[in-house]
């Protein structure tokens, strides 16, 4: 059972057990390395050229140049990539475009891209789709299923009391420990970044912490419709536009 404790301190119960799926696609995002430092790059340069390139009155480069770091992406090659977004350097120019469909047993797909063409990103996106038994919709089709917020998850073990205590006094809204122990912070988007800090800085390192699109309710998925599921995401997250892929389908493989 997972248990919230939210700021007004009510108790509300909640389904799935996060934890392993998180492991999961740690896992799976560790055996695709080689397409982080791509990701990421795209990610500073949208930042750079919508917020400019001084890292410290821009939030989502700040946030970009910490995962870039996280990827040992060495300095010069950070720098460089700031300077093409904000004219310094030529460099390609990234619209971000974002798609939504259906998976397996009608699980929520929501596909986040930045690409320099429109028209080969649809076409692949729609071809991943179809091909591993899954529809592409419409925009906003399935995006009301989802809560755009800052998450930070904590492992197994981690104080509840010390976690609650902190990240609500630093601007969360919700704290939430799941059946496996895993400790679940949610926070706004905007206050993302200073929950994060003060977590750290009491030395409660969050094994994820990311802004990102968080699913209201999952879709359980077992045995042969898990596979086909993770079949589609794999072929989604594969495609060279994609920056991130979110579901709202809890896999049990």
């Amino acid at each position: 059972m997972e248990v919230s404790a939210n700021i007004k301190g009510n108790t509300q119960v909640a389904g799935h057990s996060k934890w392993a799926n998180i492991q999961h696609r740690k896992g799976r995002q560790d055996e695709k390395r080689g397409k982080i430092w791509t990701r990421v790059i795209r990610e500073i340069m949208v930042a750079a050229r919508q917020g400019g390139g001084d890292m410290s009155a821009n939030p989502r480069l700040r946030l970009a140049v910490d995962k870039a770091k996280a990827a040992n992406m060495p300095a010069d090659t950070i720098k460089r990539n700031i300077d093409k977004a904000t004219g310094n350097l030529e460099g390609v120019t990234y619209e971000e475009i974002r798609y939504e469909g259906y998976g397996i047993g009608g699980a929520a797909i929501v596909v986040d891209t930045m690409t320099d063409n429109k028209v080969r990103t649809v076409a692949e996106v729609r071809h991943a789709f179809s091909k591993f038994g899954g529809n592409m919709g419409t925009a906003g089709s399935v995006a009301f299923q989802f809560k755009h917020c800052g998450q930070l998850i904590l492992a197994p073990g981690t104080s509840e009391d010390k976690v609650m205590e902190v990240a609500l006094e630093a601007g969360a809204e919700d704290v939430i420990t799941d059946e496996d122990g895993a400790i679940e912070v949610i926070t706004p988007p905007a206050e993302f970044e200073a929950v994060k800090n003060a977590l750290e800085a009491a030395g409660l390192k969050p094994e994820v912490a990311e802004v990102t699109m968080r699913a209201e309710n999952t879709i359980e998925l077992s045995g042969e419709d898990a596979q086909k599921m993770q079949k589609l995401l794999d072929a989604l997250e594969d495609l060279d536009d994609v920056q991130d892929v979110f579901h709202n389908a809890a896999i049990n493989e």
